[in-house]
């Protein structure tokens, strides 16, 4: 089978700080770099380094941001005949500062993937035809990743909606009904059910509206505590792989393409989810998002299978 990933492509612009700064503040960052980035790069990245037939539709821009972007996912065994070289636009980039503690800040401009629409549905059509999963996230136009979302369905393909970044405006109700699994992070499931998720009360409240507003299952992300995961009727809270976090860039990102990798192989969903655990454990262990995807033979191990 095959894992196909729709969504964004980016370069990341990474300064490492003490401390975030305040409105108004000037600090001294104490690193800078570049690295492959965007939700849908890292997870077509961390897919293939586990071992799927993975395939990218998206876009990149002419300038020498999107050949290195392309270059990137080439060298980690993702297909990308169906990524499309944007004339006259500039590659998406985002800018990232991350404490030494781990945590990040995130500030995305969209470039090239403003523009998926019309001819990368098409794209995504064809290169549907020999999957099981789509991957999908909110980095590129909402309404370009709703018409994904339904070609998917009537493929019979399960779909994986990483809802990140949550729009300013509400999800469309149809995008909730497709998913087959919804995987907020704790941020985002907040802000789409509108309150903050201080305990377990709280998250399973959280992930009961969201159950009712109509996907599959929904697996709420939270960090180093783990995931919580409902289905409706039955849920659970499963815990974290033990892990010091270096960065946390890109893990989010990590669980998801540990998830899709082990439903592509048909694995139980509680198979999947320790594999999504797994390989973010990992990825949260490591400097940047692309770089730090571990490999299959790593996740394995920690696993306990290899």
């Amino acid at each position: 089978m095959a894992i196909v990933c729709f969504g964004s492509i980016n370069m990341d612009l990474v300064v490492r700080t003490p401390h975030r700064p305040q409105a108004g503040e000037t600090i001294s960052g104490h690193t800078f770099f570049e690295a492959p980035g965007g939700k849908g790069a890292n997870q077509a990245v961390a897919a293939a380094k586990l071992g799927a037939n993975t395939a990218m539709v998206g876009r990149v821009g002419n300038d020498t941001f999107g050949a290195a972007l392309l270059h990137q996912l080439q060298s980690a065994g993702v297909n990308t005949e169906k990524v499309t070289i944007t004339p006259d636009t500039p590659s998406g980039i985002a800018l990232i500062t991350v404490e030494d503690s781990g945590q990040n800040s995130i500030i995305v401009v969209a470039g090239a993937n403003g523009l998926v629409g019309v001819e990368d549905l098409a794209k995504l059509e064809q290169a549907l035809i020999p999957a099981k999963v789509l991957l999908l996230q909110l980095e590129v136009p909402l309404d370009s990743v709703v018409k994904a979302a339904r070609i998917a369905h009537q493929q019979g393909v399960t779909i994986i909606l990483d809802p990140a970044p949550v729009p300013a405006v509400a999800l469309p109700p149809e995008l909730y009904t497709l998913a087959s699994l919804l995987t907020p992070n704790e941020t985002e499931a907040a802000a789409l059910v509108g309150f903050p998720l201080t305990d377990s009360a709280a998250i399973i409240e959280a992930g009961k509206i969201l159950k009712q507003r109509g996907p599959q299952e929904v697996i709420i992300k939270l960090g180093g505590q783990g995931v919580y995961w409902t289905d409706g009727p039955n849920s659970a809270f499963y815990p974290a792989f033990p892990a010091i976090p270096v960065d946390t860039v890109g893990a989010g990102d990590a669980f998801n393409a540990g998830l899709a990798v082990a439903l592509d192989e048909e694995k139980s969903l509680r198979e999947a989810i320790d594999w999504g655990l797994a390989t973010g454990a990992i990825a949260v262990s490591r400097a940047g998002a692309q770089a730090a995807m571990p490999t299959r033979d790593e996740v394995l191990n920690l696993l306990g299978q290899a």
